[in-house]
C-alpha cells in the first residue's frame, strides 16, 4: 500500500521522464512480485486455483482451432513467397532454411504473443480497472481475500500459459507444413530437412529461442495487468488502461526481438 500510494503521488506530481520511470519502476516491482507468488504454494487457495482453471480454459481452449487454421493458412502463404522468390534467384536451396528461420523463429513468437495480449491479457488487464472502481476488491478484502491472488494471479498465470502454448502450436504447424509445401508429398528429401532443422536449433540457438518465447509470453501477461491494475498517468478508464497496456508492451517486444537477433546473428 505504501508503495502504491508512493507511485501514484509521482504519477500525478512530477514531469514526464520522472512518470516515465516510476511507471517503469512499478511494472518491473508487480512482475516480480507476481512471480514469487507464483511459484509460491501458498499462492493457491481455492478461489484461486477455480479461478486459475477457469481463465486457463477460456484463455486458450477457444482459440485453438482457427488460430491454428491461421498459422497454417500463414505458413502457406510465407514458404509460397518466399519458395519463388529464392527460386527466381537461384537460392532455391536455402528456402527453406530462411523460412524456418524467419516464420518459426521470428515471426510465429511475436504474432502469438501479439495475439495474445489484443485477445486475452489486454482485456483483462482493463477488465481490473472495472473490479476496482467497482469495490469488488473491496469486497474480497471484506471476506478476508487476497485480491492479488484471486483475481490478478490466475489472469497473468493464463496469460503466459496461452502466449506459450500458441507459440508452440503454430510452431509445431509451421514445421509440419513447410516441408510439403517446398517439396511436396514425397520422403525424398526428409532427411536433408531433418539434417537442415537440427543445423538451425542448435543448442544455443533453441536456448535463445526458448528465452525469447518465456519473455515474450512474461511480457505479454505481466504489463497490461500492471497498467490496468495500478495505472495512474490517466483517468482511470477502461480504454486508457488499454492504450497504456498496449503501448508498453508493444515497446518491450520490440526491445526482447532486437536482443534475441543480436544474441543469434552477431
Amino acid at each position: 500500500m505504501v508503495l502504491t500510494t508512493w507511485y501514484r503521488r509521482v504519477g500525478r506530481t512530477s514531469l514526464a521522464p520522472v512518470r516515465w520511470a516510476a511507471a517503469w519502476a512499478r511494472i518491473t516491482f508487480f512482475g516480480a512480485a507476481m512471480m514469487v507468488r507464483a511459484l509460491s504454494p501458498h499462492s493457491y487457495g481455492p478461489e484461486t486455483r477455480y479461478n486459475l482453471a477457469r481463465h486457463v480454459y477460456l484463455d486458450t481452449a477457444p482459440i485453438l482451432g482457427w488460430f491454428t487454421v491461421l498459422s497454417a493458412l500463414f505458413t502457406l502463404i510465407i514458404t509460397r513467397i518466399v519458395v519463388v522468390t529464392s527460386s527466381r534467384y537461384g537460392l532455391s536451396e536455402y528456402a527453406l532454411e530462411m523460412v524456418i528461420r524467419v516464420l518459426v523463429v521470428e515471426l510465429i513468437p511475436l504474432t502469438a504473443a501479439l495475439f495474445v495480449s489484443l485477445r486475452c491479457t489486454i482485456p483483462s488487464g482493463a477488465a481490473l480497472v472495472e473490479m476496482r472502481s467497482g469495490g469488488h476488491f473491496r469486497e474480497l478484502h471484506r471476506r478476508r481475500l487476497d485480491p492479488i491472488a484471486v483475481e490478478v494471479l490466475p489472469r497473468l498465470i493464463a496469460g503466459v500459459f496461452c502466449s506459450i502454448t500458441l507459440t508452440a502450436l503454430s510452431c509445431i504447424v509451421a514445421g509440419v507444413l513447410a516441408y510439403p509445401a517446398v517439396y511436396g508429398f514425397t520422403s525424398a528429401a526428409l532427411d536433408s530437412y531433418v539434417h537442415m532443422a537440427g543445423r538451425v536449433f542448435d543448442p544455443l540457438f533453441t536456448f535463445i529461442f526458448m528465452l525469447k518465447v518465456a519473455f515474450f509470453a512474461m511480457a505479454v501477461a505481466t504489463i497490461p495487468m500492471a497498467s490496468g491494475l495500478y495505472n495512474i498517468e490517466d483517468d482511470g478508464s477502461r480504454e486508457s488502461a488499454a492504450l497504456q497496456g498496449l503501448v508498453r508492451m508493444f515497446a518491450v517486444l520490440l526491445v526482447l526481438e532486437a536482443l534475441a537477433l543480436m544474441a543469434n546473428y552477431l
